[in-house]
């Protein structure tokens, strides 16, 4: 979404604040001055404050100021969102694969990555959900310096905790 600024004729304020091109304070003028000075430099007059009293405009070359502007959106768009990660322990996961799941957990916490933690309960192993919310305790034991973003949820399926550096 591209914020479009009022330039040259299409500023409806009768006087400005005024900034030259070099970036200095030319006080307050009417607009016709303003625009007088800018076709001299052979540069737009862009409102850059239209909210302020009297309004802020800059003199500069309208083209040059969107296509940085651009590129800074663009730059701006590939920083890298942080990413969540999903790790499944069942009911009956055995202690190996516990120690080899937390390590997995530490690499991604290292890594910058939220992560998600889900202990499935299935069947009758429903029915001794308690006891699935202490192997999700015990588990997050294993893990080194994190925090709890989400406390420990109940989910149709079982236990679910976020965690992240």
């Amino acid at each position: 979404m591209k914020q479009q600024l009022n330039i040259n004729n299409r500023i409806r304020a009768r006087e400005l604040q005024v900034i030259d091109d070099q970036g200095n304070q030319l006080g307050v003028m009417p607009i016709q001055d303003a625009l007088n000075l800018a076709r001299e430099k052979d540069l737009d007059l862009v409102e850059v404050s239209p909210q302020t009293q009297p309004p802020i405009a800059k003199i500069m070359d309208y083209g040059k100021y969107m296509y940085r502007k651009e590129k800074e959106e663009k730059k701006r768009g590939k920083v890298k969102e942080q990413e969540r990660k999903t790790v499944r322990v069942g009911f009956k996961t055995g202690a190996h694969d516990l120690d080899f799941k937390s390590k997995q957990v530490n690499e991604f916490l290292k890594e910058g990555h939220v992560v998600k933690i889900e202990l499935t309960l299935r069947g009758r192993e429903k029915a001794l959900a308690h006891i699935g919310k202490q192997k999700l305790e015990q588990f997050l034991t294993k893990l080194e310096n994190f925090s709890v973003q989400d406390s420990i949820k109940r989910s149709p399926f079982g236990w679910i905790v976020v965690i992240k550096k």
